[in-house]
């Protein structure tokens, strides 16, 4: 796959965006590994924009390790400097599962009352309160009003 061309302007966005970053990968004295692509790749997935820090102390390996990961993982090469690289990649969107069968569901809610006698420990009673019902301060279940089509004010005008 061949790497991102970005305008000078989006690269100089993206270094401003990268310079409060930590670096996400970190690539030893094994070089670069099909387990560091493949965790570049799901970094890049993730955050779209991702620093790496090479071990290195070769200038020319770093540099053929920031080509290759820019090539291979469809990434733009924002920035090499010293033992960082700056990659940048769009993010994909996100697919939302959305079950429209799915409603509220009950929950138990403890609820503490006082005693009629005075003096006494309070009880602890355990309430279901269902999707459309609410808890009210004094310790009460109340259904949920239905929402106003039009307001008062207006229906009596019209």
């Amino acid at each position: 796959m061949a790497q991102i061309q970005l305008t000078p302007a989006q690269r100089k966005d993206h270094r401003a965006d990268a310079h409060h970053l930590n670096a996400v990968v970190m690539i030893g004295s094994d070089g670069l590994t099909p387990a560091v692509k493949k965790e570049t790749d799901a970094a890049l997935n993730a955050h779209g924009l991702i620093k790496v820090r090479v071990l290195s102390d070769d200038r020319a390996g770093r540099e053929e390790i920031f080509q290759t990961l820019a090539n291979e993982l469809n990434a733009a090469p924002i920035q090499h400097i010293g033992k960082l690289l700056v990659l940048w990649r769009p993010m994909p969107p996100k697919e939302k599962k959305v079950n429209e069968d799915r409603m509220p569901g009950p929950r138990d809610v403890k609820v503490l009352k006082n005693s009629s006698r005075h003096g006494q420990r309070p009880e602890v009673k355990t309430l279901r309160v269902l999707g459309n019902q609410r808890l009210t301060p004094g310790g009460t279940v109340k259904r949920a009003k239905k929402p106003q089509l039009k307001s008062a004010k207006k229906s009596a005008q019209g």
